[in-house]
This record gives C-alpha cells, structure tokens and sequence, in this order.
C-alpha cells in the first residue's frame, strides 16, 4: 500500500469518528409540541372524561349486586354513537330502544338505562317494560321504593336522576363529585364528571 493510499484512508477514518452535530427540532414541530400540550392541559377539570377511562382514584361504598351488573353491562358501551350524529338513532341504539315497550326514535337516555337494567336481570317497570322518559322511571323508584333523594350518596350502579335526563353512576371520586356512564350524552355513551348536587335524585336497583 503506498503511503498516499493509507494517509488518505486514515483521513477518511478520523471523519468517520469525528461527533456529527446534534439537529435542533425545527420551529414548526416545536411549536406544533407546544400547541399539543397546552390543548392537553386545556381538557384538565373538564366535566367530560377523555377517552374510555375512568377518572384514576376514585372511591366508593360497594352498590348491589344488581348495580354491579348493570355497570359490567354498560362499560363496553361507552364511545357508541348516533350514527348520523344528532338522529338519536344507530343500529346500536336502536337495540337500546327494544327494552322500552312501545318505543319509537327519540331521546335515548332512559331507553339506555332501561336496557341496562334489563341485561341486567332486574328490569325497570312494574312488567319489566322499560321506559322512554326519565319521568316514569323516577315515578316507578319512588312508588316501589328504589328512589333515594337528592343529597344521598350514591353507591356504584345506581341510576342518577337529573330533569329530563338520567344516566348510571360508576364511581364517586375522592372530592365528591361523581362519575358517570350515560346514553344520549353528546351523541354517544358518555363518561361524565358532575357535582354532587345536581343530581334530583337516584335510583337503587336490586
């Protein structure tokens, strides 16, 4: 090997082995970084919960075995949608609508509770009909004493009763407030995040 070769060689080596210099993140992903984060943190104490999971930490007294049942019913159901959104109608839903006697097309929320009860084995109504309104399930609790009233603690699997709305608690967290799963809520099973009292009542189910 004459001597130029192996100089030349060795100059390619020491480049090879020469620290190459770090690339800064340009400031178009940096600022797509920093507009991420603060839309993160711009969700923090909604009243919705994100995605599918519960909110962490939460602590409540053990509900009924029939409260258990309707919640092991209803956790899978949480993301499905109206299809078209604002139709209250889906394949889904109108599954939902099938434990209601005499349903039709309309506001599903106590349609879904009352196909959670059904799957359940303890069925709303005095025949286990089911009902469209949240009005005539509150009416049902109160006459067969099921219903607790407002300012009661919730126990997980119990229905909570609001004007013209009703879902199912799934947790009471460490501050009170209480986490829910309900039909008709934006569109979808919902998870939800509410104050204690807003809540005009619930309903025990065993």
């Amino acid at each position: 090997m004459s001597l130029d070769t192996a100089l030349a060689r060795i100059a390619s080596l020491q480049t090879m082995l020469q620290p190459q210099p770090v690339q800064q993140a340009s400031p178009q992903l940096a600022t797509q970084f920093t507009s991420a984060l603060q839309g993160a943190n711009a969700t923090w104490g909604s009243t919705t919960v994100p995605g599918a999971a519960p909110v962490a930490g939460a602590t409540s007294a053990p509900g009924t075995p029939a409260g258990q049942a309707i919640l092991n019913a209803i956790r899978p159901e949480v993301g499905v949608a109206e299809q078209p959104p604002g139709s209250n109608d889906s394949p889904r839903i109108a599954q939902y609508r099938q434990a209601t006697a005499g349903s039709g097309v309309g506001p599903w929320c106590a349609y879904f509770v009352s196909w959670a009860a059904r799957q359940a084995g303890v069925p709303i109504g005095d025949s286990g009909q089911g009902f469209g309104r949240v009005d005539d399930v509150y009416a049902w609790a109160q006459k067969t004493g099921k219903a607790l009233p407002a300012g009661s603690t919730p126990a997980p699997g119990d229905l909570i009763v609001w004007d013209e709305h009703i879902g199912v608690v799934e947790s009471v967290l460490p501050d009170g407030r209480i986490q829910t799963i309900e039909g008709n809520s934006s569109d979808r099973v919902s998870r939800r995040v509410h104050a204690k009292g807003d809540a005009l009542g619930y309903v025990r189910m065993s």
